[in-house]
C-alpha cells in the first residue's frame, strides 16, 4: 500500500478515535533529497508553510508516509498548513476557470469544480504554479472505481455493489459533464475532448475523493446545492492512517490555517500516523483504497440471501417474520466482528428461529428479551452454521485469487489488495467460530 492520503472530505470529528502510539515503528527510507519533495517543501516555504518536524520517507507497512524529526508527545501540534497552501473551490474560482463556471448553467458542483482544476492544471505542466504539488499526487489509485471488472467480482458481495455504483458515478459525472468541459474550449489550444477524457476525470475523482480534508464552505450562487466541503492540503496529505490513534484535526480561524495535534506519543524517525475515522475495511476501500490490517472496526457482512437460506421455506411465518425484519431494519448490516455475532445479526437470527407457539413474542425479542432456550440455542447453532459457510466462500476466493495472480501478472497489485481485505474477514470469521463455539458450550 502507497500513497495513502488524510481521506475523503467528512466531519471533523471523524478524525478522533481510539487512543493508541502515534507512531510506527516500521523500517524507512527518507525521501527528503528527493527533487519532488524538495520543489514542494520550497513551493510551501513560499505561502507561508514554516518547515515542521515531518519528512518524507518510504515505510515497508505503509508506503509513503510523513516522519517526525523529534519525539512527539501528547498535545504537540504536527502540522499547520496556511490557508494559501490549501486548494479549495475558492482557488478554483480565482484562476482562469472561474469566469466560466460562473456563467455556466446548471451550476457545477463544487466537486466538478475540483475535478475541471486539477484536470486543467496538470495539463498546463510546468506553466501551472499547483505543478510542485500535482508532481507528488499518485499517478493511480486503488479505489474500487479504478479496478478491473475481473478483480471487481473478486469482492465480498456488498463492497461488489458499492465498487459498481462507485464506477457508475463516476461515468454518470463523466457523460453529464461533458457540455461543460466543452465550453472551456476557449481557454485551450489542444481540443478539450482530449484533456477532458474519461480517465483524466476518474483520476481527478479520486484525488479529491481520497484525499481531501474536511473544510466547510459558505455557499455560492455559481456551485449547485452540494455541501462545499472539500480541500486538498498538500504535504499534510502524506500522512497514513492507523485505526489504533487519536488526533484532532480542525481550521484554526485566528491563524487561519489547518492544524493536527497529537494525542498520542510519537518516537523520533518514526512515521506518524493519523486517524481518518472509526472505518472498517470495506469504507477504507472504498472511500480510500487500502485495507487495515488487524482493523478493530473491521466485520464482514452477512447478505440477506445468506441469512434466509438457513430458514425453510416451508415456514407458515417465514414471509411474516421477514416482514418484521425489514421493516424494522433488521436485513442490512448483519455482521460477524473480532467478538463474534453482533446484536443486530443474533437479532435477526432469534427473529426467524421464533417457533409457531412463539411468534407472538417477535417484539420482546426486538427489545432484547430472552424468549426461550430453544430459541437462543438455535439462533447460536445457525451463527455458526453461517459463519462456517462464510469461511469456506473466502478461503475459495482466495484460491481463486491465487490462480488469478499467476495467470494475470498485469492485476497482481490489485490482486493483492483484495486479497489482504478477504484474509482480514478470514480472521475475524475464524475468531468468530472460536466465540460461537465456546458460546454454544455455554448453552447445552
Amino acid at each position: 500500500m502507497s500513497n495513502l492520503a488524510l481521506g475523503t472530505a467528512r466531519d471533523p470529528g471523524a478524525a478522533t478515535a481510539n487512543l493508541g502510539n502515534l507512531c510506527q515503528d516500521y523500517p524507512h527510507i527518507n525521501c527528503s533529497h528527493k527533487l519532488e519533495y524538495i520543489k514542494l517543501k520550497k513551493w510551501l516555504k513560499e505561502r507561508g508553510f514554516a518547515d515542521s518536524n515531518l519528512r518524507p520517507a518510504e515505510f515497508w507497512e505503509t508506503g509513503r508516509g510523513l516522519m517526525t524529526t523529534k519525539a512527539l508527545q501528547a498535545g504537540d501540534l504536527i502540522i499547520s498548513l496556511p490557508e494559501k497552501c490549501l486548494l479549495t473551490t475558492g482557488t478554483v474560482l480565482s484562476s482562469c476557470l472561474g469566469g466560466h463556471i460562473a456563467k455556466w448553467r446548471p451550476p457545477v458542483s463544487p466537486l466538478l469544480a475540483l475535478c475541471t482544476f486539477l484536470i486543467a492544471e496538470k495539463h498546463a505542466g510546468e506553466k501551472s504554479p499547483w505543478k510542485p504539488y500535482l508532481d507528488v499526487l499518485p499517478k493511480t489509485y486503488t479505489c474500487p472505481a479504478c479496478l478491473e471488472p475481473d478483480v471487481i467480482n473478486l469482492l465480498p458481495k456488498p463492497l461488489k455493489k458499492k465498487a459498481q455504483e462507485q464506477k457508475m458515478l463516476i461515468q454518470e459525472l463523466f457523460t453529464s459533464s461533458k457540455a461543460f468541459f466543452s465550453s472551456l474550449q476557449p481557454l485551450f489550444a489542444e481540443s478539450t475532448e482530449i484533456i477532458f477524457n474519461y480517465s483524466a476525470l476518474e483520476w481527478a475523482w479520486c484525488t479529491v475523493n481520497t484525499r481531501t480534508i474536511y473544510m466547510k464552505h459558505p455557499h455560492r450562487e455559481c456551485f449547485s446545492l452540494e455541501p462545499d466541503v472539500y480541500a486538498l492540503a498538500p504535504y499534510l496529505d502524506l500522512l497514513n492512517h492507523s485505526p489504533n490513534v487519536q488526533v484532532k484535526a480542525a481550521f484554526n480561524e485566528q491563524k487561519r490555517s489547518y492544524e493536527i495535534w497529537t494525542n498520542s506519543q510519537c518516537r523520533k524517525h518514526q512515521e506518524v500516523l493519523i486517524c481518518y475515522g472509526p472505518h472498517d475495511n470495506h469504507r477504507l476501500l472504498l472511500e480510500y483504497g487500502f485495507v487495515a490490517m488487524d482493523n478493530p472496526h473491521s466485520s464482514v457482512y452477512v447478505s440477506p440471501d445468506t441469512l434466509l437460506k438457513y430458514f425453510s421455506p416451508l415456514d407458515k411465518q417465514r414471509k411474516a417474520k421477514v416482514s418484521i425484519l425489514k421493516d424494522h431494519d433488521f436485513l442490512e448490516n448483519l455482521t460477524f466482528g473480532w467478538e463474534g455475532p453482533s446484536w443486530r445479526l443474533l437479532t435477526a437470527l432469534k427473529v426467524l428461529s421464533l417457533g409457531a407457539e412463539e411468534f407472538a413474542c417477535w417484539r420482546r425479542i426486538l427489545l432484547g428479551d430472552v424468549t426461550s432456550a430453544r430459541n437462543e440455542q438455535q439462533a447460536l447453532a445457525t451463527a455458526a452454521k453461517i459463519c462456517q459457510f462464510l469461511i469456506e466462500e473466502t478461503q475459495q476466493v482466495l484460491l481463486q485469487i491465487c490462480q488469478l495472480k499467476r495467470d494475470k501478472e498485469n492485476l497482481k497489485p490489485h490482486l493483492a489488495l483484495v486479497e489482504m481485505l478477504h484474509s482480514e474477514n478470514l480472521k475475524i470469521l475464524q475468531k468468530s467460530t472460536e466465540i460461537l463455539c465456546n458460546l454454544n458450550l455455554g448453552t447445552t
